[in-house]
Parts: structure tokens; C-alpha cells; sequence
């Protein structure tokens, strides 16, 4: 059994991945002092039996990496996964500090395309692996290194963001794109490799500005897309998908068994008609469940 939650902490993004193997993994994190004891004394809990733990950071903007020093203080970071940079910003939070830190540091592990590294993609007789690929930055790539040179100097960060993949034997998949923007994942959709992904979490909050291209729709085929809280004027709801959306959800529990996914929230007042009642009990407010398609590359 694998678990996989998204945070509501409002426009910022905050997940883990309990694995069905010897690993834990966080992935961003937007902790302030009103949600930080809730969440940090939850991370602690579920990661409790976990011999390795990594936190993924997409990309260098505090909704991404706020509340950081918070975290690593209470369960210190052993390995930090970064997209290799020298961003810069006129103001340096307590946040930003620790993560250079953290990026610049002996914890770092700088990912790209295509990266391996023992237990996140490899296994041996000690563990197996967690099931987690990069699928981007391609760090040779023309659009990439251009959007580098803005978040170097300061000037923007978006383009930067990783696209992460967890996919489990025989089960489900999930797709990160941090706060991809639309335009410049339409100049990479030739240099990064697809496949159908059973949850994705909408690229930038779900703001129309991050909206997933057509054409990577048409590959990732996606059975739900998770729609992130910014604000609902700025939202695209991809009408035609299966969606759920977390402004409205609160946090979402997505516990995967065999070839099943059982969705949990914690507004108690949220309902989706689109999912299946299979009657499941393991969290609070269960919300119904789907069956992962089969997946394939197109």
C-alpha cells in the first residue's frame, strides 16, 4: 500500500508520498506558523518507519519552499532534491536562507532527466526503490537553460520546476510539473517523454497561466487532474477531464492498493459524483474511488 497526500496550505504546495518500500517523500512544502505544528507533526507520524526520507523541491519560489526552515528543524533534511541554480531574490526570507543552504549544502542531490540514484530509482538487496523519475529539467535543453539565466538573475523561477513522476507496480501513477508555464511547455513538448499518468496535479496551482497543453493531455490521459487553490478567477477547470479541486476539497488523501485509488478529504461537507463508493474506511471522509487504467505509451 502506498499513500499520497496533497496539503491544503492554501496557493502553495505541500505533498508526501509514503511508498510501498523502505522510503518517504516530501515533495515542496508552504508551512506558516498557523498550519506548521499540523502538518510537521503529521510528516513525523506516517515517515516514523521509513528508513529513507527525501525532500523534492521543484523549483525556487517560496510557495514551493515556504515555512522550509520550519521543517528542517523539527525532522532535520538528510537529502535535499534540487534543480541545480543560483537564484537569487531581492528579499531573503528566513525560508530562502535555509534553502540555499539546504541547495548549496552536502544534503543536495541536483536532478535532471533522466537522473538515477540508489532507493529513489534503484534498488538493492537493502531496499527497493521508490519509484520516483525525473522527467525534467533536460539541463542541455535551449528553452531550460534560458529560463536558468531568468531564475539566476532573479527575474522569474517558474520554468525551472521539475517534472516529477511516482508510479507504482501494477498500480497507479502521479505527475508533479511545479508551476510549468503553458507556453513553455508547449516549446519542450518534443524533449520530454509522456506516458499515461493516472493523477496529475495541475501545473502552477491550476492557474490558467500553467494550463496543461493539449498535447500533453492527449499523452498523460490523465483518469483525474487535482486543481491547486489559487485563487478561482485565475483557475482553468479542464472541462472534459475528471477533476477534483482543493479550494474545495481541503486535503486530499489519496490511498492507492492494488489497482485502486480511495480518495479521502478533509472537508466532510465536499462529495464528488464522479467517483466510485466502494465503501472504504481507512481515513476520515472517504470520497469515493476509481481503478487505474491500464497504462501504455503513445
Amino acid at each position: 500500500m502506498s499513500v499520497v497526500k496533497s496539503y491544503s496550505v492554501g496557493a502553495g504546495d505541500t505533498f508526501y508520498i509514503k511508498h510501498n518500500s523502505d522510503n518517504f517523500t516530501i515533495i515542496d512544502c508552504d508551512l506558516s506558523q498557523e498550519n506548521a505544528d499540523r502538518i510537521i507533526t503529521e510528516l513525523k507520524a506516517v515517515s516514523a518507519d521509513k528508513g529513507v526520507s527525501r525532500f523534492i523541491c521543484t523549483h525556487p519560489d517560496e510557495d514551493h519552499f515556504g515555512g522550509i526552515h520550519l521543517l528542517d528543524d523539527a525532522m532535520p533534511i538528510t537529502n535535499f532534491y534540487v534543480v541545480k541554480n543560483q537564484a537569487i531574490k531581492e528579499s531573503e526570507t528566513e525560508s530562502f536562507i535555509r534553502y540555499c543552504q539546504l541547495r548549496d549544502g552536502d544534503k543536495a542531490y541536483y536532478i535532471y532527466k533522466g537522473c538515477s540514484r540508489k532507493w529513489m530509482n534503484i534498488s538493492d538487496e537493502q531496499r527497493d526503490s521508490s519509484g520516483i523519475s525525473v522527467l525534467w529539467p533536460d539541463t542541455s535543453n535551449a528553452h531550460f537553460q534560458e529560463a536558468l539565466a531568468s531564475c539566476d538573475a532573479g527575474e522569474a523561477y517558474n520554468n525551472t520546476s521539475a517534472v516529477i513522476r511516482y508510479s507504482i507496480e501494477s498500480g497507479a501513477s502521479f505527475l508533479w510539473l511545479g508551476d510549468l508555464e503553458t507556453e513553455f511547455m508547449e516549446n519542450i513538448f518534443d524533449s520530454i517523454n509522456l506516458t499515461k499518468t493516472t493523477i496529475v496535479f495541475a501545473a502552477h496551482h491550476g492557474r490558467e497561466s500553467g494550463k496543461i497543453p493539449h498535447s500533453w493531455l492527449e499523452k498523460l490521459d490523465p483518469q483525474i487532474i487535482v486543481i491547486g487553490e489559487a485563487p478561482s478567477r485565475h483557475l482553468n477547470y479542464y472541462t472534459g477531464y475528471k477533476t477534483i479541486t482543493q479550494n474545495r476539497a481541503g486535503d486530499i488523501t489519496m490511498d492507492c492498493v492494488g489497482n485502486k485509488v480511495h480518495f479521502y478529504v478533509s472537508n466532510e461537507n465536499y462529495y464528488h459524483n464522479g467517483l466510485i463508493d466502494e465503501k472504504q474506511t481507512a481515513y476520515p471522509n472517504y470520497v469515493g474511488s476509481i481503478t487505474v487504467e491500464t497504462e501504455y505509451t503513445l
